[in-house]
């Protein structure tokens, strides 16, 4: 008699396999490495950096003045900061809900985490909002578009500019997104990027700051490392911009190097294409978890054109008890889930009264509750559309088993 175990669907695909580099990002990065000038200031003459090329290349993408390549998405964030003008011990917003290096990055540059809660679709409470800017006094909001969730941007800035408080979006998850038709990343003073594996650019670990101030740019290309050579960067101010800001800005040494350019150049003009891969693969696991009514699903709004990378979907009516067990039959039927509920962080993924070195007291029950029952998983591009059907069926048969138990 064959067990019932055997006789349910199982996938079989890994979900942290990238796509390989495009073969003109390998080849181009072996030339790097057979010259072996891979500091992106180490060029000869007439030679303009693999590095400088990609800034002035994705500068262009996002029809930006400035752009910083950096050795991480969360230096990027920390850099913006600074270069923005963050004093020791000053408050800066966040959302709750985000990834340990927003808050790591604010720490890092002296600053004080402040929290605001998030909705249920995982953006930003507008009304937490301006109440936390009006009790904190902060000049600084660090928006981290979440898993690719876009707030309604209008009100953001325009509380932003009622409250004179300089707008920083972490675009991590939301590099090829818009919102009304303009790039996330282009409503605040600052925009940071993560060019890490699991982004929508494959370094394995990089970023950018894009701005069109040139005073934050000239401090962030200090910052980075630039020593006196900043002339060598193509998508930054005048060289006249930097004349006592060199003198004043310290060097933090965080620069991006020509072989991680390289492999990122490849892959900046097949990124239109790839954002509209993975909506494909997230549309279609929508529309297969939608059937089952005991899930819900996040409401994107017509104004936000998203990039659906991974999909994040909550389960009110499953008992506390069961979501240990949820994660885990999904795991033996090779769907791998990640739990933003857990009062323990695990991998990737922490709860924001996990991070104790914060040491503030902060209680926010709405972001609580949300996360309480919140479930996220990948959607890497080496899934086929067919995948992501067997994918939330899957899902869909664990949830029905445990809601009715």
């Amino acid at each position: 008699m064959i067990s019932s175990i055997m006789t349910k669907l199982t996938f079989n695909k890994p979900f942290t396999q990238q796509e390989p580099i495009p073969e003109a990002g390998i080849e181009r990065a072996v030339e790097v490495m057979r010259c072996g000038r891979l500091h992106r200031y180490n060029v000869v003459e007439g030679e303009t950096a693999e590095a400088a090329l990609l800034e002035s290349e994705f500068a262009d993408y996002m029809g930006q003045q400035y752009c910083l390549a950096c050795a991480s998405g969360g230096y990027a964030l920390h850099i913006a900061l600074k270069a923005a003008g963050l004093q020791a011990g000053e408050a800066v917003l966040t959302n709750a809900f985000t990834l340990a290096p927003v808050p790591g990055a604010i720490n890092n540059a002296g600053g004080v985490p402040v929290l605001v809660e998030i909705d249920q679709n995982y953006c930003v409470d507008l009304h937490h909002l301006e109440q936390m800017m009006q009790e904190s006094g902060a000049r600084f909001f660090m928006i981290s578009h979440m898993r690719g969730h876009i707030a309604d941007m209008d009100a953001v800035v325009t509380l932003c500019d009622k409250y004179n408080v300089t707008l920083i979006e972490d675009c991590a998850h939301t590099m090829g997104a818009f919102w009304k038709g303009q790039r996330s990343g282009t409503f605040g003073k600052i925009a940071c990027f993560s060019t890490q594996t699991y982004k929508h650019l494959n370094s394995g670990e990089g970023g950018f700051l894009t701005t069109d101030d040139a005073d934050i740019m000239a401090r962030a290309v200090m910052h980075s490392g630039s020593y006196m050579l900043f002339e060598r960067h193509d998508a930054a101010p005048d060289p006249s911009i930097f004349a006592d800001i060199k003198l004043d800005t310290p060097n933090y040494s965080g620069r991006m190097d020509n072989l991680r350019a390289a492999i990122l150049r490849a892959q900046l003009p097949l990124l239109d294409e790839n954002c509209r891969r993975w909506n494909d693969r997230y549309q279609a696991l929508e529309q297969s978890l939608s059937r089952n009514s005991d899930i819900q699903l996040s409401h994107r709004p017509e104004a936000e054109t998203y990039v659906g990378s991974s999909l994040q979907f909550r389960v009110e009516a499953l008992a506390e008890q069961n979501i240990e067990t949820f994660v885990q039959n999904c795991a033996s039927r090779g769907v791998e889930l990640k739990w933003f509920g857990g009062k323990q962080p695990h991998g990737f993924t922490s709860r924001y009264d996990s991070w104790r070195y914060l040491n503030n007291q902060q209680h926010l029950p709405k972001t609580l509750a949300i996360l309480t029952t919140t479930f996220d998983l990948r959607i890497p591009l080496t899934f086929e559309i067919e995948d992501m059907k067997v994918i939330g069926e899957i899902i869909s048969d664990e949830v029905s088993e445990l809601v009715t138990i």
